[in-house]
């Protein structure tokens, strides 16, 4: 019989960057986030919610417009 379960040791090689790459951009994110104080278009507790529920893209928005230059 063969197995057509899902194998995640095939696919690890293939996740592991992209997971180091979304804990990295949400670290990165959160930590910016934490440490400045003034945002455009959103508020503060909204720009997190962003951040960490909208995977990868939520960190990137964030960073690109979310940040206010001086900040």
């Amino acid at each position: 019989m063969a197995d057509t379960g899902f194998d995640l040791a095939r696919y690890l090689p293939l996740l592991l960057p992209i997971l180091l790459i979304q804990l990295g951009l949400l670290v990165f994110a959160v930590w910016d986030w934490a440490h400045r104080q003034a945002y455009r278009y959103l508020n503060r507790w909204a720009w997190l919610a962003v951040i960490v529920l909208v995977n990868i893209f939520g960190p990137l928005i964030y960073l690109l417009v979310g940040r206010e230059e001086n900040g």
